[in-house]
This record gives C-alpha cells, sequence and structure tokens, in this order.
C-alpha cells in the first residue's frame, strides 16, 4: 500500500522506458546465446545494454545494430521523401547464458488429430446430405418457389 500524500514529501517513482523492444525468431538458425530484437530507431547500443543489463539483470557480451530502410513516402505538405525503417539488434549473452524461444504450438498427439479428423469427415458428410436438393424439384433450386 502506498503512503498518504504529505506536503513536501518525497513523490513515488515508477521507471517506465518510452522505448519499446520486441524479440525477433530470424529466418536462419542463431547460436544460443543470440538474440534478435526489433527495437525503436532512437534506441543506441548503449541503451539497450544498459536496458537489458538493468531492468532484466541479463548481462550482454556485445550488441550489433543493423538499420533496415523501409519504403519512401513523400510529405504531401513539405514535398519532402520519409525514409520508413526498422532498427534490429543481435545480442550476444555473456557468461554462457543462452536463449530458446518457447514452443507455443507444440506438435498434437496422434488420437486428438485422429478423432478431429472423425468428427470433420462426419460434419461435412452431414453438410453435403442437407445441401442436396430435393429430387422431385427436377432440379430447381430450393429458393426458387413453385
Amino acid at each position: 500500500m502506498y503512503p498518504l500524500f504529505q506536503l513536501g514529501g518525497p513523490q513515488l517513482r515508477i521507471f517506465r522506458p518510452n522505448f519499446f523492444m520486441l524479440a525477433v525468431r530470424p529466418g536462419v538458425p542463431q547460436p544460443e546465446d543470440t538474440v534478435q530484437f526489433r527495437v525503436s530507431m532512437e534506441m543506441t547500443k548503449v541503451d539497450i545494454k544498459n536496458y537489458l543489463e538493468k531492468i532484466y539483470n541479463v548481462p550482454v557480451a556485445a550488441v550489433r545494430t543493423r538499420i533496415q530502410y523501409g519504403e519512401s513516402n513523400k510529405d504531401p505538405v513539405y514535398k519532402s521523401v520519409l525514409h520508413l525503417g526498422k532498427a534490429e539488434m543481435k545480442i550476444r549473452f555473456a557468461q554462457g547464458k543462452t536463449f530458446q524461444f518457447p514452443n507455443l504450438f507444440p506438435e498434437k498427439e496422434d488420437s486428438e488429430a485422429e478423432a478431429f479428423d472423425d468428427f470433420r469427415n462426419k460434419f461435412m458428410e452431414k453438410e453435403q446430405q442437407s445441401q442436396k436438393g430435393d429430387p422431385r424439384r427436377g432440379g430447381v433450386p430450393d429458393w426458387f418457389g413453385l
């Protein structure tokens, strides 16, 4: 519980960084001690190292940056060209720390997959039966009243 406010007393401050860091799964295999992040363009190598070491207590050995330029857009008012891009950083951990992405979509067991396939097949057969027209109507669709 927070203490009551008193005039002249110290203020409670909460540190929230103005930056974002998004862990990205790279297209090629990486060493286990390397993680790739997509970060704000304003962040520097020192900012990232301090961010990870101070907030998450993760020892960082090296930070490599790469700016990926995106499409160029013309500003309609000032007629200048805007280059939209994103910064990507590869971070190598120190002291034998490793990182692995969690397995968000584990493989289903075979019995569950077979049960689902049986249910789907029965459902599709029932749908096909319900969509068949009345043979007495001679090919005239049901929505066309006689």
